[in-house]
């Protein structure tokens, strides 16, 4: 059974995590919320603080070794806060270095950029850190979805159908080698 992890802190867009989570139970994999936090976390839905959701690991458990792919939920709040932790830069990067799938939607991305895994990259997100990609090496393109070398970026909730059906199939084929350019 496939293993993803979910990392996300207090202030994730609720529909970015529930609608991936959702698509990811449908195989019958398991689909853990990781954060910084040690118990549960807050999302944000729409324009007001949403539902608490359980943590099942808390990041300084958690290693990318365990896990086949990683989402990055987006909404404003948990990505610029992931963005300055260390610990989760970190967690991202392996997943990168282990080459496994990696989805990111909306302003999940921004962690990305931090953990230095955007460069030469062709990908999207939402539309106000297009730039942020752009100053990190990424190609941005305006489109629904994006995959580059297991990487699946969205541009926002709207995107959610061919966000979910792109990861669902990236983790299906499972681990990526880099091709050299």
């Amino acid at each position: 059974m496939k293993r993803i992890a979910i990392l996300a802190t207090n202030g994730f867009e609720e529909i970015e995590l529930t609608s991936p989570q959702k698509a990811l139970l449908d195989q019958g994999w398991k689909a853990e919320v990781v954060s910084p936090q040690k118990d549960t976390i807050k999302s944000w839905d729409h324009t007001d603080w949403g539902t608490t959701f359980k943590v099942d690991k808390p990041l300084s458990q958690a290693n990318a070794k365990d896990y086949d792919a990683l989402l990055l939920p987006g909404g404003v709040i948990s990505p610029d806060a992931l963005r300055i932790d260390e610990d989760a830069l970190i967690f991202i990067r392996d997943f990168f270095k282990q080459h496994k799938p990696v989805g990111a939607i909306c302003h999940g991305p921004w962690s990305l950029i931090n953990a230095g895994v955007v460069d030469g990259r062709t990908m999207t997100s939402y539309k106000s850190i297009r730039k942020d990609l752009e100053n990190a090496g990424a190609l941005w393109v305006d489109r629904e979805v994006v995959v580059d070398e297991a990487l699946v970026t969205s541009r926002n909730p709207d995107d959610l159908p061919a966000f979910n059906k792109k990861l669902v199939e990236e983790i299906k084929e499972g681990k990526h080698t880099l091709q050299q350019a």
